[in-house]
């Protein structure tokens, strides 16, 4: 029973700091030193502090934009939470496929993503890949817009290194999750072009949200989806 009390009340205090104290730390921090989130292509996390890099785009509709990623066996992922947080915890203990596993917000244009989608590595939500999407206002010829996103690989499930929260680590190398992207997108044979911008990162590495480093060629890799559909 004692022991049942000791157990309750540390993950009682891990909660609140995780939670709690640690975002509300950061925001003060980043207000004092706004040069953390002055860097280019790079998201915010919630407490404004760098999050993942942009490192691709596609253009098309939502629906076109939706179609393409199910083709390429790409799943929309949930959002993150304490419970869904807890729930990522026990499936990689147990080793329980989650094709829905969520995804922590990032934001930008003021905004958290609009679209994410998951696809998962074996039978284990601890290692999968994974991207967000934003609407921005271009549009080409058609009136269609263009989504910019960030696509990183989550090599494990751990806690962060700036809050405490269970999160999960990502890999360094970017450029290899936005390779593979574009691979399974050229795979369902709906882009119509695809072509790179280079330069787009005037910086090349950089940290996290949770803390974990990465690194790029500093290109931006660009689709244009098939006219069909709505």
């Amino acid at each position: 029973m004692q022991i049942a009390l000791v157990v309750a009340g540390l993950l009682l205090a891990w909660l609140i700091v995780a939670y709690l104290f640690l975002p509300g730390l950061w925001k003060h921090y980043v207000r004092k030193h706004p040069s953390l989130v002055d860097i280019p292509g790079v998201t915010k996390t919630a407490e404004g502090t760098p999050g993942d890099p942009l490192n691709v785009a596609l253009i098309g509709t939502e629906a076109q934009l939706k179609g393409i990623m199910q083709a390429a066996k790409w799943y929309p992922a949930a959002a993150l939470g304490l419970k869904s947080d807890l729930k990522i915890a026990v499936d990689s203990v147990l080793s329980r496929p989650d094709d829905e596993a969520p995804v922590s917000n990032l934001f930008l244009f003021g905004r958290k993503e609009d679209l994410a989608f998951e696809q998962p590595v074996g039978d284990n939500p601890r290692h999968r890949h994974h991207v967000r999407f934003w609407k921005t206002d271009t549009l080409d010829d058609d009136g269609r817009p263009t989504w910019i996103g960030s696509a990183v690989y989550d090599k494990r499930v751990g806690l962060s290194h700036t809050t405490g929260q269970i999160t999960h680590v990502t890999s360094a190398d970017v450029d290899t999750e936005r390779d593979y992207l574009f691979k399974c997108l050229e795979e369902t044979g709906d882009l119509a072009e695809q072509f790179t911008q280079d330069d787009f990162h005037k910086v090349l590495a950089g940290r996290n949200g949770g803390g974990d480093p990465w690194h790029t060629d500093g290109k931006l890799y660009e689709g244009v989806i098939v006219q069909s559909g709505p």
